[in-house]
């Protein structure tokens, strides 16, 4: 007998059927690709949702299944005035995206447009809702000092290489670390590179779909990032494969293996520490400013070209995401107040 708790087969074949090895290699792929649907962080965190409500269900001695309208609107109540620390509206709207899947997983439907979660969210967006704590903008002047900071080793001109490749993308962390040389060189690829005569051009999956970002060469070696890619791939003897991977322990060699973004994240907050950015501010609080985020906000705000520039650059489907990562802009170009006659 299945276990209830656990996700059913996402395919499965009516009985009729079953038992056709053609079938059943394609229910094998089918299961693929419906995991390929969302990314791997996203899986993560729905399954660490269904497993908080299912451990909150068996604290108050009720089951998770099937799916319940009315306890869900008291799991979310309980999500904001617990006795420890309130989830913010964004965590509770992405838990229920994470139960809405689990119970997919499971051959439910949830209906988050019931009454009792609707009206229960709704809510809690009115009486909790905070704006969007932003993460802090690298602009131009203090990545040239964050890269400053990293030695001319091996492993210095890696992280040299992801840094200014990163801020001159407008790259998200995980899409620095998914590119490849070439095209269809690994199972895991995100993208790959391609050097042309003016610059980089980026093949990506990414976030939206496939995208090209062009980055072209920058006013120096010392800050240019297709001369930073360059000298890494060159010095490191890689030209099939990622792009970035780790190195040796006593970083003269490249290795296989691909990086993870958290190394992108951790490379910031060191090299931000480094370059003294925000002295104002105790280390914590500083470490908790910045984050990968931070590279694309920087470019977003330091680039002085037409908005709809950066919009394409960073891949956005809206203007009004892009002045989200605009930290500093002429808020006022356009005077509505004034061309109104006023």
């Amino acid at each position: 007998m299945d276990d209830p708790h656990n996700p059913r087969p996402g395919h499965a074949l009516p009985d009729h059927v079953a038992g056709s090895g053609t079938l059943d290699r394609l229910v094998d792929t089918a299961r693929d690709y419906a995991r390929s649907a969302a990314a791997d962080n996203t899986l993560t965190a729905y399954g660490k949702d269904w497993a908080h409500f299912a451990r909150w269900c068996r604290m108050r001695g009720t089951d998770p299944l099937p799916p319940s309208p009315e306890l869900i609107g008291l799991y979310i109540t309980d999500c904001v005035s617990p006795q420890g620390k309130a989830l913010s509206v964004s965590t509770i709207e992405r838990r229920l995206s994470g139960l809405a899947w689990g119970y997919r997983q499971r051959g439910f439907e949830l209906d988050r447009k019931d009454r009792h979660i609707s009206a229960v969210l709704a809510g809690i967006r009115r009486k909790h809702a905070r704006p969007p704590v932003q993460k802090e903008a690298i602009l131009a002047e203090e990545i040239c000092a964050m890269v400053a900071t990293l030695p001319f080793d091996l492993r210095g001109l890696r992280d040299r290489a992801m840094l200014l490749l990163g801020y001159a993308g407008g790259l998200r962390r995980s899409e620095i670390v998914s590119l490849d040389v070439q095209k269809d060189d690994t199972p895991d690829s995100g993208g790959w590179i391609e050097f042309l005569e003016g610059g980089l051009l980026l093949t990506l999956n990414a976030k939206t779909g496939w995208r090209e970002v062009e980055v072209g060469r920058g006013s120096s070696d010392q800050t240019c990032p297709v001369h930073a890619l360059e000298q890494w791939l060159s010095f490191a003897k890689i030209d099939f494969g990622p792009v970035f991977v780790r190195t040796s322990r006593d970083g003269k060699r490249a290795q296989e293996a691909r990086l993870t973004d958290k190394h992108v994240a951790r490379l910031i907050k060191q090299t931000v520490l480094a370059a003294g950015l925000r002295p104002d501010l105790p280390e914590k609080e500083r470490l908790a400013l910045y984050s990968g985020h931070s590279l694309r906000a920087g470019l977003a705000s330091s680039a002085e070209v037409d908005e709809r520039y950066v919009q394409k650059h960073l891949g956005h489907a809206s203007a009004e995401m892009t002045r989200r990562y605009q930290r500093r802009r002429d808020r006022f170009r356009v005077n509505l107040t004034k061309a109104a006659g006023l």
